[in-house]
């Protein structure tokens, strides 16, 4: 037995019975392939409940049910990126049961997501639908992943870096674009003082400080870590005179914290200002650790500072400082023969 589809004007509808259950609906569809699809899957979820059992979800329910069950204690980045695929990037997967989900099915999908979008972000995509898939594997209503696509081979592109010699008068643009929320040009300061995400500069708190020990310890974090670190001698300087005992250290004029993207407008204007390209507080953080990097820091410790849980996440953040690469190089056409006067003269006179 199965569902039975006919036709009202253009729109194929269904009926069935299961047991005591009868079931008659409207697929909504023209097209009677998706018409049958949509019948056969309502069908099997319905014998499965007359089973006792509960019906495999599509992709676009388990998302929602990923959700529902992840915002307490999952990042609002996390959980905006999985209500966006959701949303805007299942293609045809999300109305197909999870476990229906095929490698060419993922392939197609992948494919139609290229079509609009950057190749670097197939990746992202590829990683949301794994996430799910695997949940829904932990959760025993898949025994194993029913699909296996490989990640895109992508060409990695330099990524900005916030160079030493500008940085005070980006600051300073920083602080003129923020003229009438201060707040926000401290939060950019802890993002590159301490190597704060956005998200942890935003909801910062005074009495995470330890000012005895010149340490900060966020209290909220991607990885739920509670690692102390460093304060640098400027920023307890620009700290001190707003000083407090307990609340918010960056906020609103009203006293409410900051949403998320509050300080991107301020670091563009910065960046045009400076005639600098690309510095997000995302790329504010990979200039923290690159500085500290070129300091002669360990790995392992800027990787404790920066809270990954692998050294090789910590290595993907540091970028090469092309001004140090370039007296390298003047140094070894030196050494070979090829430097002029000019050259030796400021290489005596660099740092």
């Amino acid at each position: 037995m199965s569902a039975n589809l006919f036709k009202k004007g253009r729109i194929w509808h269904f009926r069935f019975q299961v047991g005591k259950e009868r079931v008659q609906r409207s697929t909504r569809v023209t097209s009677k392939t998706k018409a049958e699809e949509m019948a056969k899957r309502e069908y099997d979820a319905a014998v499965v409940r007359a089973n006792g059992g509960e019906p495999v979800p599509t992709l676009d329910e388990l998302a929602g049910m990923w959700v529902v069950v992840h915002r307490p204690v999952a990042s609002e980045a996390h959980i905006r990126s999985v209500e966006t695929f959701r949303r805007l990037h299942m293609y045809d997967l999300g109305a197909k049961p999870i476990g229906e989900i095929t490698t060419k099915d993922v392939e197609l999908a992948r494919g139609e997501h290229l079509k609009t979008h950057a190749p670097s972000t197939a990746n992202h995509w590829l990683r949301i639908l794994k996430l799910l898939t695997m949940w829904a594997v932990k959760r025993e209503i898949l025994a194993t992943s029913p699909w296996r696509v490989k990640m895109l081979k992508v060409q990695k592109k330099p990524r900005p870096f916030l160079p030493v010699d500008v940085a005070r008068t980006w600051f300073d643009a920083v602080d003129e674009a923020t003229k009438r929320a201060p707040s926000v040009g401290t939060a950019v300061r802890l993002m590159f003082g301490l190597g704060l995400r956005e998200s942890e500069a935003a909801s910062a708190r005074w009495e995470w400080m330890d000012w005895e020990r010149s340490t900060y310890t966020p209290g909220i974090t991607k990885g739920r870590e509670a690692e102390p670190i460093p304060m640098p001698a400027w920023l307890r300087e620009h700290l001190d005179p707003m000083r407090q005992v307990e609340g918010l250290i960056v906020a609103k004029p009203s006293g409410q914290a900051f949403a998320p993207g509050f300080a991107r407008q301020a670091m563009r204007r910065a960046n045009k200002e400076c005639s600098v390209k690309g510095i997000t507080p995302h790329r504010l953080r990979g200039t923290f650790a690159t500085l500290l990097s070129e300091a002669g820091v360990p790995i392992q410790t800027i990787q404790r500072v920066m809270r990954h849980k692998s050294h090789a996440t910590t290595m993907g953040y540091l970028e090469k400082n092309l001004d140090t690469a370039a007296r390298a190089a003047d140094v070894i056409g030196q050494k070979v023969g090829f430097g002029g006067a000019k050259v030796a003269r400021e290489l005596a006179e660099s740092p």
